[in-house]
């Protein structure tokens, strides 16, 4: 089950940083893309010179804190619709595109809920034009009706991070000049 998204805002692996050698959890790469590979000696060493990046690596773990809470709290409270729109929603945040390449299986796995479940939410959401399924697809046709049938979680961890990271698309673009891409394989799903 998931607890947390990240994109081109965030980074895999905090517990490199925090003074952690290793995490339990395991990174599941959902859409094809590009990121940037560093060792952990190298993030390690940036970390100890308390420069900028610290300080944004320290303000990204304090908002993934906040959705990871938030994950927890909408599982347990939220209804299935709420948790699909509120998933659709982070994930498009992340993406360069308007459409969702995954099938109503693996959401449903990442939301700890059945497939008919999925099936059942996803039919109801296109019923009412806010988005539209195919085999593996998911586009979003009405994106303030999402928002507004997405629980509050949404709400509050995309508040959190513009307050915590605010202009990060500005600081990934000076990044990309500098860090070689390393192509991350689609997945499949």
């Amino acid at each position: 089950m998931e607890f947390a998204i990240t994109g081109n805002e965030g980074v895999i692996g905090v517990a490199s940083f925090l003074g952690g050698e290793s995490t339990p959890s395991e990174a599941v790469v959902l859409s094809r893309g590009h990121a940037y590979r560093l060792s952990a000696d190298l993030v390690q060493d940036e970390f100890e010179c308390h420069g900028a990046l610290p300080r944004l690596l320290l303000r990204y773990t304090q908002a993934l804190i906040t959705q990871t809470g938030q994950s927890a709290v909408c599982n347990r409270h939220h209804s299935l619709e709420q948790r699909l729109c509120r998933w659709i929603l982070s994930c498009l945040d992340r993406l360069p595109a308007g459409e969702l390449t995954i099938t109503q299986e693996v959401i449903g796995n990442l939301l700890g809920a059945r497939r008919e479940g999925i099936t059942h939410a996803a039919a109801g959401l296109q019923r009412k034009g806010l988005i539209r399924c195919g085999r593996g697809h998911i586009a979003v046709l009405d994106r303030l009706e999402l928002e507004a049938r997405a629980c509050e979680c949404y709400a509050v961890v995309k508040r959190e991070y513009a307050r915590l990271l605010p202009g990060n698309r500005e600081r990934k673009s000076v990044m990309d000049s500098r860090l070689p891409k390393a192509g991350v394989p689609e997945t499949g799903i």
